[in-house]
């Protein structure tokens, strides 16, 4: 969850900027402060002057912070939450425990609930999900790191486009191309395994993969961190490479789709380990196997069917599984259950098993390689 510590500022749910500082840290002539602070907001909105904040009320007060949209069920949640006497209604000292207690109700409110309505759920029924997941996206630090893989993706392209005078990009004989894709016929220059993610041919090819990537990393940096997201997308980067050499091993390859699909099956790694903090678990997690389902049966097809297809699909199903297993080792696990330890365990082992193979496999058989190009 997007905690802030105490010595970051912060913008209350109701007033301006100040440092958020816990009761039991607060001096006496702090707490008076905060409590004539607090008072005058509930004043404000008290417009009836009966001393007591109705769900009317409240609802108006929080409406006022920009958030139009808030749903009915949050409110009344929040009044429940609050009204310790069970009255329909909040006295002064209710609302300034509220606002003192439950102040990252209303920083989630601001990052959650204005952007989309969404229902309200039942905090007593252990059997749905929490919602914890959703509420632990932050933007700070900015998730940008799929935005600066994506720019240096571009700069290359644009560079390849201007020296090989190919306004369509489908070259392989510019300057970044020429260096950094994946040629089997060089496979000792280790860093092509990696660096063909930066080479795209065609526009569609680019614009495709920049789109996923940006969509689908985002959305996993907002919670889990820019370097752990960085990890899956460069284990399946790497992934790709290594199953395509071993399995391919007359394949050129160019393009970040074993990233791209590392970061698909991620989705559905961090949908299983955070099952229960997940709100529409079920959803996203349909729509993601959908998605891999579909593109594996189109994959099966064209290698049966169409000879001449030039897409790197054992790229994809590598990056895939590496997403999967990477995805479950690094991304964050909300509440760790027993069973989910054992099965990072067997996924951090199984990854590794994987690599080590490969390239084991990669030094001990060369005649797997060099005799295709004789």
């Amino acid at each position: 969850m997007a905690y802030m510590n105490n010595h970051q500022q912060m913008q209350t749910p109701m007033g301006g900027p100040h440092e958020a500082i816990p009761l039991q840290r607060m001096t006496t002539r702090e707490e008076a402060t905060e409590r004539q602070r607090i008072r005058d907001i509930f004043d404000k909105y008290d417009r009836n002057g009966t001393g007591l904040l109705s769900i009317q009320e409240l609802r108006r007060m929080i409406n006022s912070r920009r958030c139009p949209d808030l749903p009915r069920g949050f409110v009344n949640k929040l009044m429940k939450t609050a009204d310790q006497n069970n009255d329909g209604h909040l006295d002064f000292e209710e609302f300034y425990q509220m606002s003192r207690e439950h102040e990252y109700l209303f920083k989630n409110m601001c990052v959650r609930y204005c952007k989309l309505v969404v229902p309200s759920r039942n905090p007593a029924a252990v059997d749905e999900p929490d919602g914890e997941y959703e509420r632990s996206m932050t933007f700070c630090p900015p998730p940008l790191t799929m935005v600066v893989f994506s720019i240096v993706e571009i700069i290359f392209f644009v560079i390849d486009i201007i020296e090989t005078n190919n306004q369509l990009g489908t070259s392989t004989n510019g300057p970044m191309a020429t260096l950094f894709i994946y040629n089997p016929q060089l496979r000792q220059q280790a860093w092509r395994f990696v660096t063909y993610m930066f080479v795209h041919i065609g526009f569609m090819h680019i614009v495709m993969n920049l789109l996923v990537q940006i969509f689908l990393g985002v959305a996993l940096e907002l919670v889990h961190c820019w370097w752990r997201v960085a990890l899956v997308y460069l284990a399946g980067v790497l992934a790709g490479s290594m199953g395509t050499s071993i399995f391919s091993p007359k394949v050129f390859l160019a393009g970040a789709s074993g990233g791209v699909y590392a970061l698909i099956t991620a989705h559905i790694a961090t949908i299983i380990m955070n099952w229960s903090q997940m709100e529409y678990a079920v959803v996203q997690l349909f729509v993601f196997l959908v998605f891999c389902i579909t593109d594996l049966s189109t994959s099966i097809y064209n290698s049966i069917y169409d000879p001449f297809d030039k897409v790197g699909y054992i790229a994809h199903a590598s990056g895939a599984i590496a997403g999967f297993l990477v995805g479950i080792g690094v991304l964050r696990n909300l509440r760790v259950n027993p069973w989910e330890r054992k099965l990072w365990w067997c996924a951090v082992t199984i990854y590794f098993l994987l690599m080590g193979a490969g390239v084991m496999f990669h030094i001990l058989n060369p005649n797997h390689f060099y005799p295709t190009f004789a």
